[in-house]
């Protein structure tokens, strides 16, 4: 990375603090956006997001950023594009570290996280709290760990991240990266009444469970994608049904054509449950 730490923060402190809208009393409403799978759905996010943000009254905006590189993984030309585009915060998931030169940018970024509980040594963080207005936000990304490389217990992780932060947020917001919908729902269920916005990332596919859990925590399983319809899961079609009808390995490629972004958004008021709808655009 060719940007010196005090710029990079300076820009990105900048950047965030001119969006900010919200106001002291009002409800605050947070956009999550599912992980964006390539270079098409990056441009389509920065061609969109501004104009969906200022119909809907948003004033966070959350993305999973970690399928945005032109290859896989997240990069810095990636992650700029999403910030300048609107988003607040970037969280990642199992892909974070593929991309090698982007491991400084993980250091230096407030704004960019990596899961909470893969080993402290690897590069970055994996929570930040965050301005909006009158309020702080604080966001976690955890991983899974059913069906993924291993990594540390996530529920110690957030509980270890809740105590240390205890008094120093308004909100906070939780994006599990897991392939289980059980190990979702799990932790949704284990921090209710802690975290305020639980969500599911990973799976690429939007799930109709948007509800508030009973101790007022707003829970949707998973996201979904912002990337190629016409696709398997953002990847082209051909090489995934090649894949399962021969079991050989094949390289992913990005599928084209029609992007569509799917996500939720989040209303939170303070003394009141959260609630939370499904969307697309």
């Amino acid at each position: 990375m060719t940007k010196n730490t005090d710029f990079v923060f300076k820009k990105q402190y900048f950047r965030f603090y001119g969006q900010v809208r919200f106001e002291k009393g009002n409800t605050l409403k947070i956009l999550a956006l599912g992980d964006v799978v390539g270079k098409d759905a990056v441009t389509y996010i920065s061609a969109n997001l501004r104009n969906f943000k200022r119909v809907s009254k948003i004033d966070f905006t959350v993305i999973n950023a970690e399928n945005s590189a032109a290859g896989n993984g997240i990069d810095e030309a990636s992650a700029e594009a999403l910030l300048n585009a609107g988003a607040d915060c970037l969280t990642t998931g199992n892909h974070v570290f593929r991309v090698s030169s982007f491991y400084d940018y993980l250091e230096e970024s407030k704004l960019v996280i990596r899961p909470v509980n893969y080993p402290k040594r690897c590069p970055g963080r994996g929570y930040t709290v965050l301005d909006c207005g009158f309020q702080r936000i604080l966001v976690i990304n955890a991983i899974g760990r059913t069906g993924l490389d291993p990594s540390d217990c996530p529920f110690d992780a957030i509980d270890a991240v809740l105590e240390k932060e205890k008094g120093n947020y308004t909100y906070s917001v939780l994006d599990i990266h897991a392939e289980a919908t059980s190990e979702k729902a799990a932790l949704a269920n284990y921090f209710d009444g802690r975290i305020d916005v639980v969500f599911g990332t990973h799976t690429h596919v939007q799930t109709a469970d948007c509800r508030t859990l009973p101790g007022g925590t707003a829970f949707i399983t998973d996201l979904g994608m912002c990337g190629p319809v016409d696709s398997i899961l953002g990847v082209q079609k051909d090489i995934i049904i090649e894949r399962f009808r021969t079991g050989m390995p094949k390289r992913f490629r990005f599928a084209t054509g029609e992007i569509k972004a799917c996500g939720a958004i989040f209303e939170l008021e303070k003394n009141s449950p959260a609630r939370v709808t499904a969307i697309s655009f």
